[in-house]
């Protein structure tokens, strides 16, 4: 059952405190949902020209919540790439001209540097995610090292002010959350710029507005400012 089916009321409701069950919300991953800036333009730029690449892979790179895994959706979606965890890759499971999606990619240095020597071997593609470019991760094997630092590198940077207004307004949507104008405005003036401060956030609201029926307003996003350490 998904509890945030309902639409939300605008208005304040005065009502007891509600049983909250964490069923977690699902949010829009789709290449129309992705709101594009000059934070993460030549990232959506790189996945838009697939398969026309210069390598047979990519990293995407950005701190946490920063939309990596929303655009590694989406290159999935483009590209019907299947994703693997850092136990699933394996140099023979490689098809041809297949595309993957790694966004753990752990630390089997040996299944990772036969895998990617298998996806360039067999003219397929492979999408990373992570935080820190792959030629600064913690690699003792040369032979890795060297296959990471050649892969291309994107990163997103934290977002400007109108990337942050249009992120707000998603994850507030993603919710079903109603919020007014100067809910944002009030939030752009006093949060963190960080991507992640915002969708920690907009969960914050949305908890506080189920638990306690209210309506998300400036108040109640006051409150999770000054008591919640945002």
């Amino acid at each position: 059952m998904d509890t945030h089916a309902a639409p939300r009321r605008s208005g304040a409701v005065t009502a007891p405190r509600q049983l909250i069950l964490d069923l977690g919300h699902r949010p829009a991953l789709g290449r129309e949902d992705f709101l594009v800036g000059s934070a993460n333009a030549e990232a959506v730029g790189w996945i838009d020209r697939y398969p026309e690449w210069p390598s047979y892979g990519l990293a995407i790179v950005g701190p946490a919540g920063c939309g990596k895994s929303h655009l590694a959706h989406v290159f999935a979606s483009r590209a019907a790439a299947t994703f693997l965890g850092a136990s699933e890759f394996a140099a023979e499971n490689v098809a041809a001209g297949a595309a993957y999606v790694i966004e753990d990619a752990g630390t089997d240095e040996r299944r990772m540097f036969h895998f990617l020597n298998a996806v360039r071997e067999h003219g397929a593609h492979v999408l990373l995610t992570a935080r820190e470019a792959p030629a600064r991760w913690t690699v003792a094997l040369p032979d890795l090292k060297s296959r990471l630092a050649a892969l291309p590198v994107v990163r997103i940077s934290e977002p400007d002010d109108a990337m942050r207004e249009a992120v707000l307004v998603k994850l507030f949507a993603d919710r079903q959350l109603d919020v007014a104008p100067d809910v944002i405005a009030y939030l752009l003036s006093r949060m963190d710029r960080s991507f992640e401060a915002m969708r920690r956030l907009v969960a914050q609201a949305d908890a506080e507005s189920l638990a306690h029926a209210r309506a998300v307003t400036v108040p109640l996003v006051k409150d999770l400012l000054y008591d919640g350490g945002n």
